[in-house]
């Protein structure tokens, strides 16, 4: 079992890598090369860094991820499709995708894009607070604890 992060703009990074490494799991960072770090990084997390091209991360992300790997992301299509090869697919906001939910926040993702390309607005997403961060953290601990123990 690993972490896998949708590194681009997860605001998570850091409490994911603290909470890995407790619990002596390996982590992978992946991310486009426009965003490219030199960032010095502990032994244990690696940083994949794939074409700029729309949805290249996803790619990459679906390739490297087996049944029981934890995937950080904010990205409802690629939860979706990992999903049904039995990951544990987190958001950052500290809430586990799964079968029941992916659908609902597929179509409204849909429907926003309908209404966006109509010329229409619709409301982007709150901005990530100290209280987000803590909602997280707790959420990964609990999840980490529970699979690290099975």
């Amino acid at each position: 079992m690993q972490i896998i992060i949708d590194a681009d703009a997860s605001p998570v990074k850091d409490i994911a890598i603290s909470l890995a490494e407790r619990s002596g799991l390996e982590v992978v960072l992946v991310s486009s090369v426009a965003h490219h770090s030199n960032k010095s990084l502990p032994d244990f997390v690696s940083h994949i860094y794939v074409d700029s091209g729309a949805d290249a991360a996803d790619y990459k992300i679906v390739a490297l991820a087996q049944s029981g790997d934890i995937v950080i992301t904010q990205d409802y299509g690629l939860a979706a499709l990992l999903l049904p090869k039995g990951c544990v697919v987190v958001h950052h906001k500290g809430f586990e995708y799964t079968d029941k939910n992916i659908n609902n926040m597929l179509e409204t993702r849909h429907m926003s894009s309908v209404i966006r390309r109509g010329g229409g607005r619709v409301k982007g997403p709150k901005p990530f607070t100290s209280v987000d961060k803590r909602v997280f953290h707790e959420f990964l601990e609990g999840l980490l604890v529970g699979h690290v123990e099975n």
